[in-house]
């Protein structure tokens, strides 16, 4: 049975769960606190790299899954080998193939190569400069308590990682090591820091109504920057420190229209929650609050910090303390067209996305722009920039049958640009492939020109 490897939905962004990442073996990375989600690094219901891999194997024909990432190694081949030593235990071995370098080691012995000498024998001797491997395993120690211990670059021992699931009847609680935990930044430069311990604990997922979230993170070491230019500042809030952080916000859903009839009569869809042609609106609002003791409090003192916010925040340098809270809120509006059951363009489906990252700000700025309008004063085109939120924009167009392609963009609204107003400052694009069989399952291809990385994985329960 597929396995989820985060028990929790954070479906709003704003929270630091692990996300896709084809930047290193295990497949996985968190963002830095406080930064915004790249885009393409997905979150929410997934199973571990491991199962993804051993799925794409037995039901998908692929015994090689691809990645991409500029910054690394090139594109790299994965396979990985799945032992069920009990009914409650397995083990993984995982492979990595480096493409480039392989490419350049047969151009190496071929040009080199000496009479009588067999190529292929030198090759083999060289194999573990083009592959990585790594090992696995997970416990399903009771039905609702898992654990999971892998570790990558073996040859080396320098990546490993150990992760906890508790599912109790109301919360879930996750509990981590990673040695070193990676993060990315919103300028997607990836950075290891060389001890992360973290714990979690959310309200379960729901559609609609309260939720909540309570994390502690330890972070260890000097953080040094994976695979990027050394010049790149490292980010405060990854510096040695713990932090303590908790998030609480309610979130309401409104469809405008529905339309449950015209189906196609003993048809199954190729994705259930895709089903239905609707126009949409979620809004989420939200409080969080975080504190911070070491070098990693010094964010909060950072100036540009404190103007993108109007928050609440404490800086005791001499103490190394930090304490911060604010406000947020986002609002989602979706419109579908189709039922996603016939073989061609029976889905069109477009999203925006309006975030708020910064409630007090935006209550100011919103507070001044009524005072201009009331006064007749000219608005400050600052004020503007604080009530502009942030945009993202989707749009999801069945090709034939269970393919569709997908675009998602972020849109930039800066009011002091004469020449863009408007501007998308990043885009993606993926092929999803709707497993019809589980119901609400896809394997998704993608490719981001910014960031030069690209992947494929299994996302499962996204609408």
């Amino acid at each position: 049975m597929l396995r989820q490897m985060r028990w929790m939905t954070d479906r709003e962004g704003r929270w630091e769960l692990d996300l896709e990442s084809p930047a290193t073996m295990e497949g996985t990375a968190r963002p830095v606190p406080g930064d915004p989600l790249p885009l393409g690094l997905s979150r929410g219901p997934r199973v571990t790299r491991t199962k993804q891999l051993d799925f794409f194997h037995r039901f998908m024909a692929s015994p090689l899954v691809p990645t991409f990432s500029a910054s690394r190694a090139g594109l790299s081949l994965h396979h990985a080998h799945l032992f069920h030593l009990a009914q409650n235990w397995s083990f993984t071995i995982l492979e990595q193939l480096h493409v480039q370098k392989l490419v350049a080691a047969v151009k190496d012995k071929l040009s080199s190569r000496q009479e009588g000498v067999p190529w292929s024998n030198d090759l083999k001797r060289h194999l573990h400069q083009v592959m990585s491997l790594g090992v696995g395993t997970e416990l399903l120690i009771t039905p609702d308590t898992t654990l999971l211990l892998e570790l990558y670059n073996i040859k080396k021992g320098d990546r490993g990682k150990a992760i906890i699931h508790h599912k109790f009847p109301q919360q879930n609680l996750t509990l981590a090591a990673s040695w070193p935990g990676l993060f990315v930044d919103k300028q997607g430069v990836y950075w290891d820091v060389p001890l992360s311990l973290s714990a979690d604990l959310a309200s379960a997922g729901s559609s609609s109504g309260f939720s909540y979230h309570l994390l502690l993170q330890q972070n260890s070491g000097e953080p040094k920057c994976f695979g990027g230019d050394e010049t790149n500042e490292v980010p405060l809030a990854l510096l040695p420190g713990l932090c303590a952080k908790a998030a609480m916000s309610l979130k309401k859903s409104i469809d405008v229209w529905r339309k449950k009839e015209d189906k196609l009569k003993m048809v199954q869809p190729y994705d259930v929650f895709l089903s239905d042609p609707h126009v949409s609106f979620t809004g989420i609002v939200g409080a969080v609050a975080s504190g911070s003791f070491g070098d990693c409090s010094k964010r909060i003192s950072v100036p540009e910090e404190t103007r993108k916010s109007n928050a609440f925040r404490v800086f005791h340098e001499r103490n190394k303390f930090a304490a911060f809270a604010d406000l947020f809120a986002s609002v989602n509006f979706t419109a579908q067209h189709g039922n996603f059951q016939r073989l061609f363009l029976d889905l069109t489906r477009v999203s925006a996305r309006f975030d708020i990252s910064s409630g007090s700000l935006f209550l100011r700025g919103a507070s001044r722009l009524a005072q201009d309008f009331f006064f007749s004063r000219r608005p400050d085109l600052e004020t503007f920039c604080d009530v502009c939120p942030d945009v993202i924009v989707s749009l999801q167009q069945q090709i034939v049958g269970p393919f569709s392609f997908r675009v998602e963009s972020s849109v930039a609204i800066d009011p002091r640009s004469e020449e863009h107003f408007v501007r998308v400052d990043d885009s993606v694009f993926a092929i999803d492939w709707a497993l019809k069989v589980l119901g609400s399952a896809k394997a998704t291809a993608w490719y981001s020109p910014k960031h030069q990385e690209a992947m494929v994985e299994l996302r499962f329960l996204e609408a």
